[in-house]
């Protein structure tokens, strides 16, 4: 921005900061440190400030904002050195030190003073009296500091409680009267061509904008002799490109101090040529107004281009015709192709047009109630970006943005712009944007300084105004649909993660990843178990991974916010206010006031994550049926405020991750008792037989099952005695399951009971039967184990059905060793009967369920010879390592994942072992 002072008057301090400044290291090039304070005793004539976000691309920005600052100015000579100052100071605030960075330019009679702002004082902090030390030139860190000796005239440093500043002073080089510019000798190749002799048409445009004077050249390169055209207006021999529902623009044009630019002269043979020119107004002895303007063939600009007007006169250098659009007479030429770049533009070039200090550009909302700040210059821009105020702001002929206003003195009229309180900004003046009579937004320019401006002022801003509203609606709404584009494919997206898991803690990870970055800087996410549990801190996630251990501490240190169910985000101010009160805790510690001289360790994390959480925090509740469940908490850092258009996207996702969030609790809540009820199906620990070896690998198909349709048992029945089974129930769920329950409890009943083994099968059938419609047919393989005194074991056994036990000799032969009988759950009446085995010492009884012999890959299947084949392999095993190498094998027979439980019981008679 830019201010000017009358001779005599203080200059005014830009650094209206709170707090007084600690004592500063100042130095004087490169000699010892030294007092100085020459750099405020210059008047100020202009200034320019600049907020910066703590990101890489910031830096960039930097010094593109410090160029075009010192080349409007006319300070071509010193732009080089300001620019790579400035790049390395802003790296250290917004790369090193993780703070935004403030940037401030102030340009005096005798040089610029560039000032950058950290929020990171704690770093390097020089006692006072003591020399600094910068380190080596090949250190990251510092660097910054070691340029500012080698190239200022003038540099120092200076702290405050929150922030530190940088700042150093360009001197002007002394130059002849006259110079202006001078560019390196170049080649002959590389100058620019001219047809021939290079024509420059000379034109003088009085008050009224009509011609003059007349000179040869303008009649050679438009074929009108000057008795033919003096005294009409220029306008009836321009051609200037215009946009529809706008002037043509070159009436306004000549009206401006300077002006460059491209448009099209009309010639005398109705051809239209293309020139560039420089118009600059001048006064005659009179004092009357009058335009000079010299053209020359557009293709011949470097005639009279000048370079330190980058972004006003880098017009089109293309041959086929002139492309300024009429906005461009005041935003610059070429127009930014964003919208944020072409509102901070617009701002930047009204608060030059009005000399104002600040300039600020708000645009309405949908319903046209509000006004959402979008661009500001010479205003703390972070802390404004985004916030909103109302149409209706204030009572009188203040108190509606549709109307052009004039402010005095704000502090006669208190609240009249909400945007400017307790800003130090005393007068204002302000217009509306419409488009077809709809308001569109507000622009506003204002000045420290009480009655700085009239109605002529509002009226030359309000013809700008009028000159860009057309541009800047069409580039909002451009933007609004690329807004709406990328929300709906980000909510698709979001569903589509949502929905593929339903594990809660995934579930959580997933609502917080999705909004940090792209909706918040962070996130926290709190949990509510029923309606009588406190709110309780479940996720917290920040984007800068450092910074989520600070954030944790401090949130669990405060009271969660209240869970209501009203939709929609609301402001939620603790978590600022507590990293207000942490920051100046140990602030005040640093400084050893109230509280140990020693420095907390802590500082800089309290600090960091103060500036973390500083900034706007809303609440967004998580409904799911009709039942608040939690709280999603989104955050911005210090001074920052969230968009509406974010907000209503971030209340749609947090419908979606509500519902995803509660379809996770309920399916944790089901599997917890479906695994619970599975595990009651299953036997307890195994009994430990004397002379036999017995191991048991179960095996459930499908996600979370424990139990399947398969089931085993082993038991013991009476002293000496055991009972065994291993059975497979047709189908599988709840009555798959309450059959495996019958089966296994009633086996165990009537066993020992002191039924034999027909007679408990029988009537564990007629149980069966007796289950109706809900039973389910059952193979079971089931026996009686007795160990012997000679070290064999006598087994007896009926097969129901079932796959019949294969018994492996130490010779490694492999037999059946029962015959088939009916399965259970058919028929009604069943004769069964019982065979007796004997167990030789070495030798090995098999069991398994269907799910084992039936392993299929492809058209090819495991099957009762497969299972065979494996087993001759297993001689000398233990019952252990039988049963691991028949899984190994069933496993590796195909490539797929088993769609089928698995049951396979080995009992193992031990013999002589083989070496």
């Amino acid at each position: 921005m830019t201010t000017g002072l009358h001779p005599g008057e203080a200059p005014q301090d830009p650094r209206a900061t709170g707090n007084p400044p600690l004592p500063r290291q100042e130095r004087i090039g490169p000699g010892t440190p030294h007092a100085d304070n020459r750099t405020r005793s210059s008047v100020i004539t202009a200034r320019a400030a600049a907020s910066f976000d703590p990101v890489g691309r910031s830096v960039a920005t930097a010094r593109s904002f410090v160029r075009d600052t010192l080349q409007g100015w006319g300070f071509a000579d010193i732009v080089d050195d300001a620019v790579v100052l400035t790049s390395e100071l802003v790296t250290n605030a917004v790369i090193h030190a993780g703070t935004s960075a403030d940037v401030l330019c102030l340009r005096s009679d005798d040089g610029v003073r560039i000032e950058v702002a950290d929020r990171y004082p704690e770093r390097e902090i020089p006692l006072q009296g003591s020399p600094v030390n910068m380190g080596s030139p090949d250190r990251e860190g510092g660097r910054g500091l070691q340029l500012c000796a080698a190239l200022a005239g003038r540099w120092g440093v200076e702290y405050t409680p929150t922030q530190k500043q940088v700042w150093f002073q360009l001197d002007l080089p002394e130059r002849a009267v006259g110079t202006r510019s001078a560019g390196p000798s170049l080649p002959a190749a590389l100058l620019p061509l001219a047809d021939g002799r290079v024509r420059v048409a000379v034109i003088q445009i009085d008050r009224a904008g009509s011609i003059a004077a007349w000179n040869e050249d303008a009649d050679e390169l438009f074929g009108y002799t000057p008795e033919s055209v003096i005294g009409k207006p220029l306008t009836d021999l321009a051609a200037w490109p215009h946009t529809p529902g706008t002037s043509t623009g070159v009436a306004e044009a000549l009206q401006l101090s300077r002006w460059e630019g491209s448009y099209g002269i009309r010639g005398a043979n109705g051809r239209v040529t293309p020139v560039y020119a420089s118009h600059l107004r001048v006064r005659d002895t009179d004092g009357e107004p009058s335009t000079v303007c010299l053209l020359v063939r557009d293709h011949e600009r470097a005639v009279l281009q000048t370079p330190l007007r980058g972004s006003s006169s880098d017009t089109s250098s293309s041959s086929e015709g002139p492309n300024t659009d009429p906005f461009e007479v005041f935003i610059g030429s070429p127009a930014p192709d964003d919208l944020d770049g072409l509102l901070q533009r617009t701002v930047e070039r009204a608060r030059d047009m009005l000399d104002a200090d600040s300039a600020f550009l708000l645009l309405a909302t949908d319903d046209e109630t509000e006004l959402e700040v979008r661009a500001s210059t010479g205003l703390p821009s972070a802390r404004q970006r985004f916030a909103r105020v109302p149409v209706e702001a204030g009572p009188g002929r203040y108190g509606s943005a549709r109307m052009p206003a004039v402010h005095d003195d704000l502090l006669a009229v208190p609240g009249a712009v909400p945007l400017l309180s307790g800003t130090g900004m005393r007068s204002v003046v302000t217009v509306p944007l419409k488009v077809e009579g709809r308001l569109t937004g507000a622009l506003g320019v204002a000045a420290e300084s009480p009655g700085r401006y009239t109605n002529e002022e509002a009226l030359r801003l309000q013809f700008a105004a009028d000159r860009i509203a057309l541009a800047v609606e069409s580039a909002r709404l451009g933007e609004l649909e690329r807004l709406r584009r990328g929300s709906l494919s980000f909510l698709v997206e979001a569903s589509d993660l949502l929905a593929g898991t339903l594990d809660r803690d995934q579930t959580l990870a997933l609502m917080a990843q999705m909004t940090v970055p792209t909706l918040a800087t962070w996130c926290a996410v709190y949990t509510i178990a029923d309606q009588a549990s406190e709110p309780y801190l479940s996720y917290v996630l920040h984007e800068d991974e450092d910074r989520i251990d600070g954030l944790k501490a401090l949130l669990s240190k405060i009271a969660p916010p209240d869970p209501v169910p009203t939709p929609g985000a609301r402001v939620w101010s603790a978590p600022a206010t507590a990293a207000h009160h942490a920051a100046l805790r140990t602030s005040m510690r640093s400084l050893g006031l109230n509280a140990p001289t020693t420095v907390s360790s802590g500082i800089g994390t309290t600090l960091a994550t103060a500036a973390a959480v500083g900034g706007e925090t809303v609440v967004l509740p998580l409904v799911a049926r009709n039942r608040v469940i939690g709280m999603l908490t989104l955050g911005k850092p210090t001074d920052e405020h969230f968009r509406q258009e974010i907000l209503e996207l971030a209340e749609d996702l947090s419908r979606r991750a509500a519902l995803a969030l509660d379809n996770a609790r309920l399916y944790s809540e089901r599997t917890a008792i479906s695994q619970s009820l599975q595990r009651s199906l299953l036997p307890p620990e195994l009994p430990e037989i004397d002379g036999v070896e017995v191991e048991v690998i179960y095996r459930a198909a499908g996600e979370g099952n424990e139990v399947g349709g398969d089931f085993y048992d082993l038991f013991p029945i009476r002293d000496g005695a055991y009972g065994f089974a291993i059975g497979d129930v047709c189908g599988t769920g709840p009555e798959a399951a309450a059959v495996t329950g019958l089966a296994r409890h009633a086996l165990r009943l009537l066993a020992r009971e002191g039924f034999g083994g027909p007679a408990v099968l029988e009537r564990l059938n007629s149980a069966i039967l007796d289950e109706g419609a809900r039973s389910r047919f059952l193979t079971l393989l089931y026996g009686e184990l007795w160990p012997q005194e000679d070290g064999s074991a006598v087994l007896k056994v009926v097969c129901a059905g079932h796959p019949l036990p294969l018994r492996l000799r130490q010779d490694g032969t492999v037999e059946p060793a029962a015959e088939p009988q009916p399965l259970l759950g058919v028929l009604e009446d069943l004769e069964l009967y019982e065979q007796t085995i004997t167990l030789e010492p070495g030798d090995v009884l098999l069991c398994v369920t269907d799910g084992v012999t039936e392993r299929r890959e492809g058209t090819r299947m495991l099957g009762d010879d497969g299972l065979m084949d494996v087993l001759t392999t297993c001689t000398g095993l233990t019952a252990g390592a039988v049963a691991a190498r028949i899984m190994r094998a069933v496993e590796r027979f195909a490539s797929d994942a088993p769609s089928d439980d698995m049951a396979i019981l080995a009992m193992r008679v031990p013999g002589l072992q083989k070496d």
